[in-house]
């Protein structure tokens, strides 16, 4: 089933709650919260994305779902562990060694949040899977994160039928998303590819109908 993420990294301050609850009218799967330090990535987006997920838990119920990209993986957890959130995804480049990779599935799972892992498009898919099992998502970034409004890079595509050929292969029940230049002319793409859940940002936001720009990626 075809699920889409709506980030509202790019949406302007001043529109946040009227796009929140377009979105919310909209029927979008999740809100997706992109959560930068400005070290991960050069941009910094912390303080801007705390409000904003403040404002999406009070106008819906829609579950959010949180992607750190962020070097103090732990602190930011504990933020938005705060929130509640659906899911949080933390990324494999982002700590040190194999065994903080476990320790932080299994915090996040003690406190009732579901775990995502996620990869950037240099980092071979191979290397994350010992953890797909404990886990309930793997995020294949389609750009480099820190930025919205890029384009796909075609090859990541490539690493997103390589995991589904795996987890098939091993019986691993897990969620594959998708993130970066996702739009309706390449979304089919990505979900013969193998991805499930979708994350789309200015595609849906700049839309003159975010209805209708959701069922179309859905359909």
């Amino acid at each position: 089933m075809v699920e889409i993420s709506t980030s509202i990294l790019n949406v302007k301050k001043e529109d946040a709650n009227k796009i929140i609850y377009g979105l919310e009218v909209a029927h979008t799967d999740y809100f997706h919260i992109d959560v930068m330090d400005g070290k991960f990535v050069p941009k910094d987006t912390s303080k801007l994305m705390n409000e904003y997920t403040n404002m999406v838990k009070q106008i819906s119920n829609i579950p959010i779902d949180v992607h750190l990209m962020v070097k103090d993986v732990k602190k930011y957890v504990d933020e938005y562990l705060g929130f509640s959130p659906n899911i949080i995804t933390f990324h494999y480049e982002a700590v040190k060694d194999k065994e903080e990779v476990r320790n932080i599935i299994n915090y996040i799972k003690e406190a009732g949040v579901k775990v995502g892992l996620s990869v950037k498009p240099n980092t071979k898919i191979e290397e994350i899977y010992d953890f797909l099992p404990f886990i309930h998502m793997c995020l294949v970034m389609t750009v480099e994160p820190g930025l919205g409004g890029q384009k796909l890079i075609p090859e990541t595509l490539e690493k997103v039928k390589t995991l589904k050929e795996y987890i098939t292969k091993n019986d691993i029940d897990i969620d594959i998303e998708v993130d970066g230049g996702i739009k309706e002319e390449n979304i089919e793409l990505a979900k013969n590819a193998g991805a499930n859940i979708f994350v789309v940002g200015t595609a849906i936001v700049e839309s003159d109908n975010m209805e209708n720009t959701i069922d179309n990626l859905k359909n």
